[in-house]
């Protein structure tokens, strides 16, 4: 995602070649992709996808590797049905197409996938984690909704906090140090504001050496040098979860 004065040339990474061990499903008015673990659970994991959208094979990835932890985990389609960026796009035409796809006016598609995860899925517990454009997603998420329990925003751009730093629920923040779309400065008035006024649990990290996208979109076999901060950003993700969850 991008700074707001200037659009991101974010870049689609590795591209996994991965074909997901889950379904997709109908929910109402969206399409989603749903894994489920082994064995029976009441909680559940929201995936909010990037601006590449819900087909993109690195977030069902996410999404699996959720499930292997044994959350059922979905990742639903909150472009509802619009097109997804892709790389080869003109980027002089993404502040156009980010119009029509607010991070912050995703509430009536969250209610849906609420209901179903309760009602279809037996779903108690409910927590969210969103990657780039479904980072500035949760962070919208969890100053509002009171359904949810926890989230975890991963190289979120920090847009929701100019008049509330309230969070209601613990929230964790992944950033990258190399961020080319999210300046440090950002980062450290984010943290500023939440030591001020947040009364629930957060942490705010920085991975040393590594850019936008790297828990998703960068595969270890190709990033060796990356691979430490790859698996430590998806186990700190994961451990988060499990102790709010």
């Amino acid at each position: 995602m991008a700074n707001e004065s200037r659009p991101c040339p974010c870049d689609i990474g590795d591209r996994f070649d991965y074909g997901g061990r889950g379904q997709e499903v109908q929910v109402e008015h969206i399409k989603a992709y749903v894994c489920k673990p082994a064995s029976s659970t009441d909680k559940a994991v929201i995936v909010i996808h990037d601006i590449f959208g819900w087909q993109l094979p690195n977030t069902r990835y996410m999404a699996d590797m959720l499930a292997a932890n044994g959350y059922i985990a979905i990742c639903p389609d909150f472009f509802v049905g619009q097109e997804a960026w892709k790389p080869s796009n003109d980027w002089a035409s993404f502040d156009d197409w980010l119009k029509t796809r607010n991070a912050g006016k995703i509430d009536k598609e969250v209610d849906v996938i609420l209901k179903y995860l309760s009602e279809q899925c037996g779903a108690k517990k409910i927590g969210v984690i969103g990657f780039c454009w479904g980072g500035a997603a949760v962070q919208h998420l969890m100053l509002k909704n009171p359904h949810l329990k926890t989230g975890v925003s991963l190289y979120g751009v920090i847009r929701f906090f100019d008049n509330r730093s309230n969070l209601l629920h613990p929230t964790f923040f992944i950033f990258a140090e190399k961020d080319d779309h999210i300046p440090l400065d950002q980062v450290t008035l984010l943290e500023q504001k939440l030591k001020q006024n947040c009364k629930v649990d957060y942490e705010v990290k920085i991975y040393p050496g590594q850019t936008h996208g790297f828990v998703h979109r960068k595969r270890e076999d190709i990033n060796p040098q990356d691979k430490p901060y790859i698996e430590e950003g998806r186990m700190d993700m994961i451990n988060w979860l499990n102790k709010y969850l």
